[in-house]
């Protein structure tokens, strides 16, 4: 039915609860292609779910925090890039822990190198290659961009490409001095750092302050709704 109407099709792979099986009993029926989108892909058994994405070309995108915190096993970092497979990141569920894609950065860019040191100290050799802040900022845009089939329009800064740009404050303490910019926005920057937000041209957020948003209505819209839902499903609330 996706293809029929032409959408991507998006799909949450996590082993341990037997969706390895399932996928590669689509890839034998010739059901896997460049239009799928695998998240998570953590807890996989052997490499032949990795051949089928590999070989079928879909996309896939780790949700670091996420897989760490709901018990979906470690985030396949190394196994995705053993198979010269490039990973876009997720934020997956925003109720659960943050959704800013600082967070996401840096959690993959911590994770894959504390993985390789820890191998390092145990004596092993042959390592793979740890990350670097330029491969974990592509992951967050370029790669973004191609898994979810926009790089056409956007993820670099190209003519022609919509114009979505974000501007970020190197002057607070901090960051300040900046010494390397790839390396201060994956290791340091963080939300309050973003100054300016473009969109395909148009300003949302200017020096600071989103344009044309009213907090103080949204956060009440919010609050509404989540009182709502505590007290049809007769959940208590718990501040501390």
């Amino acid at each position: 039915m996706a293809r029929e109407v032409d959408v991507l099709i998006v799909t949450h792979v996590v082993g341990r609860r037997g969706h390895g099986a399932v996928l590669e009993e689509l890839g034998r029926e010739g059901l896997l292609g460049e239009d799928n989108e695998y998240i998570h892909v953590s807890g996989l058994e052997g490499d032949a779910p990795w051949k089928w994405m590999k070989d079928t070309e879909g996309g896939i995108s780790i949700a670091a925090p996420i897989e760490m915190t709901m018990r979906h096993g470690m985030p396949p970092l190394e196994k995705v890039l053993a198979f010269g497979l490039q990973p876009s990141l997720s934020v997956d569920v925003e109720c659960t822990m943050t959704a800013d894609f600082f967070t996401q950065m840096r959690t993959v860019y911590t994770l894959q190198r504390a993985l390789v040191n820890e191998r390092a100290l145990r004596g092993e050799k042959d390592l793979p290659p740890m990350l670097t802040c330029r491969d974990v900022l592509r992951f967050a845009t370029v790669e973004g961009a191609r898994a979810a089939h926009l790089s056409k329009r956007v993820g670099t800064l190209t003519p022609g490409k919509e114009a979505d740009l974000i501007l970020l404050r190197t002057d607070a303490l901090n960051v300040a001095p900046l010494n390397n910019a790839l390396g201060a926005v994956v290791t340091l920057l963080e939300q309050s750092n973003v100054d300016t937000v473009i969109v395909a041209g148009q300003v949302r957020k200017w020096r600071g302050a989103l344009v044309g948003v009213d907090l103080a209505g949204l956060r009440q819209r919010v609050t509404a709704s989540r009182d709502f839902l505590f007290e049809t499903s007769g959940v208590p609330r718990r501040l501390f």
